[in-house]
């Protein structure tokens, strides 16, 4: 930063004989002094960070010129906190086999994300990203803040939260790169945020944005199948952080340092700008927990597939489901699994359910959620539904869905 002082009192006042001489003298102390006033605080002892600064008094032909080093403490709350979470913020390159055709057997890179290094043990240190960074990869690479890239391999991965782990050699990997975890059920809406990770690749790695909170326990519908119909409700932190490509998988990170949010999503529209999504630590630690230990995550299975009552018309429900007329949410039974525990409790094709425990699911959404945020593998749950127009109920245990 330059400071310029072109202050020359003989400019305004009437030359007299014998009286230039004072007058200098006399606007160069001034000016001296008004300099020692106005910035005595601005030339610290932290050389660290130095801006130089020229000061010049012009008195008539006389240039005398001070040149000081002004230093500058740029360390801030936020570059604490970049400090101490960035360099455990990874690039991964997502690399697929080429085509049949292609002359070389080379893969090629579909694409790039982020991902956080959140545990090393031995030779080993695990990284979190997304499920949709890493899918239908044939090979991984993932890339360290100092540009070092290194082989890495898929763990385990999960469709319904789009998380997963991959691990890589921890050789090269510091402690200090292993990211701390927040509580994301202590979020307030308003507090500050950043958003760390690469966007439109690795170009522009280690990228910093910075929001607030908007918004907790939202919940976007997804649509795994790609069948246009919501197969999930994510739940997510909404943030007004900048989250674009490449971005998915990096970490949101409260002033402290800590992580409390996987970058996940953003609304692209047009019409639409500042609202980005990022799955809540606490949700994702028991997640990648289990993605760790099973490579999948142990999920209680009923062993059926279902279709929502509101997706069927109103003659079905009434000639082929026979359900009383107030009856127009629940969850149709389309086929059961052999030897399951929907089959070994009885329950079979066009039973509509409608309520769990003592929870009313009005859809596949909501008994997957009750079902998955809930219950364990090997616990009992009541099940009610209307069967030839009757209500009944009936207890089944769970299983795991992997084994089925």
């Amino acid at each position: 930063m330059g400071f310029y002082d072109s202050h020359n009192p003989n400019r305004y006042q009437p030359r007299r004989r014998g009286s230039g001489f004072f007058t200098g003298l006399i606007g160069g102390i001034i000016g001296a002094l008004l300099v020692a006033i106005i910035y005595p605080n601005i030339v610290g002892n932290n050389q660290s960070d130095v801006s130089t600064a020229r000061i010049e008094t012009n008195q008539g032909n006389a240039n005398n010129n001070v040149t000081k080093n002004l230093s500058l403490d740029v360390t801030t709350d936020v570059t604490k906190a970049v400090d101490k979470a960035g360099n455990g913020v990874v690039g991964i390159t997502n690399i697929q086999s080429a085509n049949f055709w292609s002359a070389t057997g080379d893969g090629q890179e579909a694409g790039v994300g982020s991902g956080v290094i959140y545990k090393k043990a031995g030779d080993t240190a695990y990284i979190v990203t997304n499920n949709h960074v890493v899918e239908g990869a044939n090979q991984l690479e993932v890339t360290l803040p100092d540009g070092t890239k290194i082989a890495a391999k898929l763990r385990g991965t999960d469709v319904w939260t789009d998380l997963a782990v991959v691990e890589v050699s921890s050789k090269g990997i510091g402690n200090e790169q292993v990211n701390e975890f927040g509580d994301s059920d202590a979020l307030k809406i308003g507090e500050p945020v950043l958003a760390i990770g690469n966007p439109l690749g690795l170009q522009f790695s280690g990228s910093v944005t910075q929001g607030i909170i908007s918004g907790v326990n939202r919940t976007v519908p997804v649509d795994i199948n790609n069948d246009g119909i919501p197969d999930w409700n994510a739940e997510v932190i909404q943030t007004d952080a900048a989250i674009n490509p490449g971005n998915s998988g990096g970490a949101l990170v409260n002033i402290a340092g800590q992580v409390i949010g996987i970058n996940s999503m953003k609304i692209a529209q047009s019409a639409v700008e500042g609202i980005g999504f990022s799955i809540p630590i606490n949700y994702v630690a028991p997640i990648i927990e289990d993605l760790e230990k099973y490579g999948e995550v142990k999920r209680p299975a009923m062993g059926i597939t279902l279709r929502n009552v509101a997706e069927i018309s109103a003659y079905h429900q009434q000639q082929t489901l026979k359900l009383p007329h107030e009856v127009t949410e629940g969850i149709m039974v389309e086929s059961v699994v052999p030897n399951s525990p929907a089959d070994k409790a009885g329950l079979t094709e066009l039973d509509v359910i409608v309520q769990l425990d003592d929870e009313k699911v009005a859809d596949v959404v909501e008994l997957r959620k009750y079902l998955y945020n809930h219950k364990k593998v090997g616990d009992s749950m009541k099940v009610t539904y209307y069967r030839g127009g009757k209500k009944q109920e009936v207890t089944l245990k769970l299983t795991d869905e992997t084994r089925m």
